[in-house]
């Protein structure tokens, strides 16, 4: 064996036809250099492993990026390490396995940096809620972007109780406790699926306590004032948005059936309303019945004259109350604000700066306001259901099973004779319509005798 030197080692080659030729120093005992035929030149150290007996062979690195006497020192350490009772390629390999676990560590953390709550919202809506009700699906993740905007480009897994907590208590001090309860529910669906799927370790929306206080109360029902002074109101607010709270009041229909309402669902003659049950509650189709106050509303989003014949509708898809490009109304508590100011102005040109302030109400409280007086004017309560269009009703059980009729001669008369009564309202001062006060007298009569 020759005493190596970088002479040497450039005219190293192997042998004709050979692959390779390995070559140890006579300097340093273990170092070798290999020269392959496509003329690559590698330093290694070579050892037997005291327990099996067997050659060991580490390479050092390539002749050119190290010198002769780089190799010959990293050899010497390596046979010290060996001499000292050290496996160098057991640590090689370890410091190895560490960095793999280093880079792994890194890349989840890059991942997780990057699933963000606005990434899970969408991932969410797209794997998970294209399968429900498309209301359902818009109404969750709109809820969980606007409550959590400030959290929306943070990590998932960052979000925990503490800041959960600190949302939905904002939203019951702001009075939205409804609002904040179904944040709650909304947020828990959400984890809980990115949970199920591994992709995230905790759910920070269990088991919080729902929303206390704060809330509209579920049973207000509106006055015959009431119900006048918002319709009125609504009169006064710009088109669509004034006449969709009009329409809203007189179909006792639920608002974003209102606002995703397109003219494809109306029929020729404007006397029904059909929505798909792609957009109702309960996922089934439901006949909406006109009545001539709510048929009155689309003419005039039609520029239709009273009494001129009715021109041809626009295109199916064309939302009725739509904004812009056939944008639906998204601006709910805009238009709610509106129709509140109107009120406030009326009440107080009649009773000056001590004029109270309406009570409390929301949108929703049409449909409860309408089907209270329907019952009070003798329609019963399994067709204000059906009216409803609602998941469950009077008729439940095995009743529902057998129970299809949909009753729509009663669901016309009902929703006509709510029409009527809207418009009575409408005018300040009178009472309602006298044909209604007497059907309400005699049915009154009727269950006392």
């Amino acid at each position: 064996m020759p005493k190596l030197s970088e002479k040497f080692i450039t005219g190293l080659a192997p042998a004709p036809g050979a692959k390779d030729r390995l070559v140890f120093d006579t300097e340093t005992k273990g170092l070798g250099v290999r020269a392959t035929a496509n003329g690559n030149k590698v330093f290694l150290v070579q050892w037997t492993d005291a327990a099996t007996k067997r050659k060991v062979r580490e390479p050092l690195g390539a002749w050119g990026s190290i010198t002769l006497e780089q190799a010959r020192t990293a050899a010497r350490a390596r046979l010290g390490r060996v001499a000292a009772g050290f496996d160098p390629k057991a640590e090689r390999e370890a410091r190895k396995a560490e960095d793999t676990r280093r880079r792994a560590d890194e890349a989840r953390a890059k991942a997780d940096k990057a699933f963000t709550v606005e990434a899970l919202i969408a991932n969410w809506a797209r794997l998970h809620l294209a399968g429900r009700r498309p209301r359902y699906a818009a109404e969750a993740t709109r809820a969980l972007r606007l409550a959590f905007k400030a959290h929306l480009e943070s990590p998932a897994a960052g979000l925990d109780h503490g800041a959960v907590v600190a949302v939905l208590d904002a939203l019951s001090g702001e009075g939205k406790a409804a609002t904040a309860r179904l944040t709650l529910a909304y947020g828990r669906a959400c984890y809980g699926w990115a949970v199920k799927r591994r992709r995230l370790v905790s759910n920070p929306f269990a088991g919080l306590p729902v929303a206390d206080g704060g809330g509209v109360a579920r049973d207000r029902v509106l006055s015959d004032a009431e119900i006048g002074e918002v319709w009125r109101a609504a009169g006064k607010v710009p088109v669509p948005h004034g006449p969709m709270v009009r329409f809203l009041l007189l179909t006792l229909a639920r608002r974003e059936e209102v606002c995703s309402m397109t003219w494809g669902e109306v029929a020729a003659d404007l006397s029904t309303w059909t929505q798909p049950g792609t957009r109702t509650k309960n996922g089934k189709p439901h006949v909406v019945h006109l009545s001539g106050a709510a048929r009155d509303i689309l003419r005039a989003m039609l520029g239709a004259e009273s009494g001129k014949p009715l021109p041809a509708l626009p295109a199916q898809d064309r939302l009725v109350f739509g904004i812009g490009d056939n944008r639906p109304i998204t601006a709910h508590s805009w238009t709610k604000r509106q129709v509140d100011g109107a009120i406030a102005g009326e009440r107080k040109e009649a009773a000056g700066d001590d004029a109270a302030e309406m009570p409390r109400w929301v949108l929703h409280d049409f449909r409860r306001s309408g089907v209270t007086w329907l019952a009070g004017a003798g329609f019963p309560p399994h067709v204000c259901d059906r009216l409803l269009n609602h998941v469950s009703g009077t008729i439940s059980g095995v009743a529902a099973v057998y129970q299809r009729n949909e009753f729509l001669p009663e669901r016309k008369a009902a929703l006509e004779a709510w029409g009527k009564q809207v418009l009575d309202c409408a005018q300040a001062g009178k009472e309602p319509a006298n044909n209604v006060l007497r059907l309400r007298r005699r049915r009154a009569a009727t269950k006392a005798a």
